[in-house]
């Protein structure tokens, strides 16, 4: 009866021909490839708790007396938001470990994608046809960084209101403006009260809808175009090298989602993270003189912070207007990083004039320049990183703040064009010489003999890999 229910369906719609061309195709089995998978499943790991956190948290900055467990707050005034999310930690069952693993699973989700866009940048993987995918990207990562600000902006606790402060005081250094736009996005002169409301709509509902969009789009364009694939024994632009989907991949790729599942439960568990009750509720009158010096926002919004602390005091004066502080660093840095980012396939292809379908990837040893730019872009950020923790990092090594600046301020120009040296400078040399990275381990396949007993037979592919890396010598 089920089968013929199956036939009938099938008779109508045509599902099993595109069902058995999607189980046979063909998926490259390099590692690189799984941190795409990596931050999808963090994405279902985030929708799946925070659905959990939706039931029990209040978007609202009503004030109240919380009068719950948490002995040291007993009594104190705070919103209505602030004291659900001390309800989570403290009243509901798995309360606090839904919200430290929605917490990392974010965190993981940013990185994941901040990975596998430099594997994608590094390799070449968004050079012609692969272009738009790359815009989607980009666009992903953007959207993702300002969803994962906007969620820890909802707790209203002393450390989210401060970014909250510190991103408004950003929207009005805008010239022009600047003013308009604060008013439209946080409801009115800070701290207004529809500002947590608004951004809790956004996070729970528009920018999760664009995210699963664009995964959706990014997915199904990888489907379309083809995987790419890194140049090896049999691979070529026109062909794929790997594991079939059914039952190899997907054997795979479901180790990899309980794998990832249970290190995020794992640190949502183990791992304390965020701990708004130590921070206390946010008020705004408290704001400038309660905030620790150790406070720091999470890790992909740190350059950011950094950045903002190594800029000077100026204000240049334009046309007559007064250009606020905050604006070039917080502002036209980023806006400039994430254009680039942005016109970086077309503008390679303008000045390399390679206009030419790409299914084969580079290494880094074959784009030198290329090499080059993505260390400099990360010694760039990562010094802004750590000018982000300026303070933390002085009081341990027991330094003035104001020196270590100084030697940020020094090394944001000087670890860019030192990585973009050093770095070209090693591909140039690897590529003139005959060395190649080691390859596997040669395989063997366990085959059952006419017999019944069993045999080992050497992979002849991993096989000719390997004597082919070791001909041309090791690095």
């Amino acid at each position: 009866m089920f089968l013929r229910l199956l036939r009938w369906f099938d008779d109508r719609v045509g599902g099993a021909r595109f069902g058995r061309q999607a189980l046979d195709r063909i998926f490259p089995d390099h590692w690189s490839f799984m941190l795409g998978e990596v931050a999808l499943y963090c994405f279902i790991s985030l929708v799946a708790t925070g659905t959990y956190l939706t039931f029990f948290f209040e978007p609202s900055v009503r004030e109240v007396t919380y009068d719950g467990s948490y002995a040291p707050l007993q009594g104190v005034e705070m919103s209505a938001a602030y004291r659900s999310a001390l309800d989570i930690s403290f009243e509901h069952r798995a309360g606090l470990v839904m919200r430290q693993m929605h917490h990392w699973s974010a965190l993981v989700f940013l990185a994941s994608m901040t990975v596998h866009l430099g594997r994608v940048f590094f390799t070449g993987a968004y050079r012609r046809p692969r272009e738009l995918n790359w815009l989607i990207g980009v666009t992903l990562l953007v959207s993702s960084i300002a969803n994962g600000f906007l969620g820890y902006s909802l707790l209203d606790d002393l450390l989210s209101g401060t970014g909250l402060r510190v991103a408004y005081a950003i929207t009005l250094s805008i010239p022009l403006l600047g003013p308009d736009l604060a008013f439209g996005l946080f409801g009115g002169e800070f701290p207004a009260e529809s500002i947590i409301p608004r951004f809790y709509t956004l996070h729970v509902l528009i920018l999760p809808a664009v995210i699963a969009v664009l995964l959706g789009a990014h997915l199904a364009l990888v489907w379309r175009q083809k995987h790419t694939q890194f140049p090896g024994p049999g691979r070529t632009e026109d062909n794929i090298v790997g594991s079939r989907l059914w039952p190899a991949y997907a054997a795979k790729s479901a180790g990899l989602f309980f794998i990832v599942l249970a290190v995020l439960a794992g640190l949502g568990g183990l791992a304390q993270i965020n701990p708004i009750w130590v921070y206390g509720p946010f008020r705004s009158g408290l704001a400038v003189t309660a905030v620790s010096s150790a406070s720091q926002p999470d890790w992909y919004m740190g350059w950011l912070d950094g950045a903002l602390r190594l800029w000077p005091g100026w204000e240049p004066t334009v046309g007559g207007y007064s250009v606020p502080n905050p604006f070039l660093p917080a502002v036209v840095l980023p806006g400039l990083f994430f254009t680039l980012l942005y016109l970086w396939p077309f503008l390679e292809a303008r000045f390399t004039r390679d206009r030419r379908p790409h299914n084969l990837l580079d290494r880094a040893r074959d784009a030198p320049t290329r090499a080059g730019i993505g260390a400099a872009v990360v010694a760039v950020y990562g010094v802004l990183f750590l000018a982000g923790s300026n303070d933390v990092t002085a009081g341990a090594l027991n330094i003035a703040p104001e020196r270590l600046t100084t030697l940020y301020r020094v090394l944001v120009f000087v670890a860019p064009a030192v990585a973009f040296g050093l770095t070209r400078r090693i591909c140039r040399e690897l590529g003139r010489r005959p060395v190649r990275p080691v390859a596997g381990m040669p395989t063997h396949t366990i085959v059952r003999t006419a017999t019944g007993g069993y045999e080992t037979v050497p992979d002849p592919e991993s096989a000719s890999a390997a004597s082919s890396s070791s001909s041309g010598g090791e690095l």
